[in-house]
């Protein structure tokens, strides 16, 4: 985060002036980068490598568009909801299979993109100056980060389908999707070099969540699904990590260098504020999440057992209580019944 005394606004974008001095290639050899250059220049008439996000001329750059695009998908959302109430739900599962397995391998192939550049970047520069330094913003990187910020709006089409399907929408599901849109925006427009560990850390769920999601589609029972949410706790803790050592290492440096530090971070401030708050909610909410899920169930699968434990228990009496009144009464059985008594 370079050192600025004044907080840029995140809606007033006559005051915001991009980086001119972005690096241009850290990684001599990147074949991947390099097919992937050249299959989108010749298929998709783009040049990846010649990319570079101006706020006010890339496409959904400005906080307007942004701003836009999500009212525009909360409206369609719950209005859809109130579409659908008295309508039969859509299958879709052939589209819902689609979109799935499309964003597994888009996450995968971005991924992928992502640890080729970041690798040689880490053992070059180390940690500290690939989190917080230009190593972590190059123009492949950048090219990178806002492909993964555009999927986002596809990705909520995720809700699209709940309702359609008349699925329970959750306030977890809702304000995830459209938070994150807004989250990778502030990172882009603040331009901080931490951006890289989150958005890996989600593409490598992302790669798994919507396999399993194809795979549901698919009829196939994935026994691994609870796992899906611990590895987003895991990722939430692992981002927060960065995020806060990437905001003390800005803030301290710049406001309070006697507290201690290492050094410090580019990027914005409002960058830095909006990742740690919009990051902390999600690990407050899904860990609520998990707790409230999957405890009721084990609470559930318990008293279950109970029951059938207890019924059988009486099944049992019974049958003894049938058996000894069809038994015959032998004479010794008379003695021992007299004596007892």
């Amino acid at each position: 985060m370079d050192n600025i005394t004044a907080t840029h606004s995140l809606f007033v974008s006559d005051s915001f002036q991009p980086l001119t001095n972005i690096t241009r290639d850290v990684v001599p050899h990147a074949p991947l980068w390099a097919s992937f250059d050249k299959v989108s220049s010749s298929l998709l008439r783009l040049n990846p490598s010649e990319f570079e996000f101006v706020r006010g001329r890339t496409s959904l750059s400005t906080f307007q568009e942004t701003a836009a695009l999500l009212v525009a998908y909360y409206a369609i959302v719950f209005g859809g909801r109130e579409v659908m109430r008295n309508r039969k739900p859509f299958e879709l599962n052939n589209a819902f299979k689609v979109h799935n397995f499309s964003l597994s391998i888009a996450s995968g192939i971005m991924l992928a993109l992502f640890m080729e550049q970041l690798v040689p970047a880490l053992l070059r520069f180390g940690v500290f100056d690939t989190v917080c330094g230009s190593p972590g913003w190059t123009q492949p990187l950048e090219t990178l980060y806002y492909m993964n910020y555009v999927t986002k709006y596809i990705e909520l089409l995720d809700t699209v389908f709940l309702v359609l399907r008349k699925k329970p929408l959750t306030f977890l599901h809702t304000y995830h999707h459209g938070a994150t849109a807004l989250l990778c925006y502030t990172q882009l427009i603040g331009k901080t070099p931490v951006s890289w560990v989150p958005i890996t850390a989600n593409l490598l769920v992302h790669v798994v969540m919507y396999w399993y999601y194809f795979q549901a589609a698919r009829g196939i029972k994935v026994w691994w699904k609870r796992y899906i949410t611990q590895l987003q706790i895991a990722q939430f803790v692992l981002d927060l990590g960065f995020i806060y050592f990437a905001s003390w290492s800005y803030f301290t440096s710049t406001y309070y260098p006697s507290l201690p530090h290492i050094g410090t971070c580019k990027g914005e401030e409002f960058a830095a504020v909006s990742g740690c708050v919009i990051l902390t909610s999600y690990l407050v909410l899904f860990v609520l999440f998990y707790l409230r899920t999957y405890k009721t169930v084990k609470t559930e699968k318990r008293v279950t057992k109970e029951c059938v434990r207890v019924e059988n228990k009486v099944d049992v009496k019974v049958v003894e209580q049938v058996t000894e009144t069809k038994k015959p009464v032998s004479l010794e059985e008379n003695v021992d019944a007299s004596l007892a008594q």
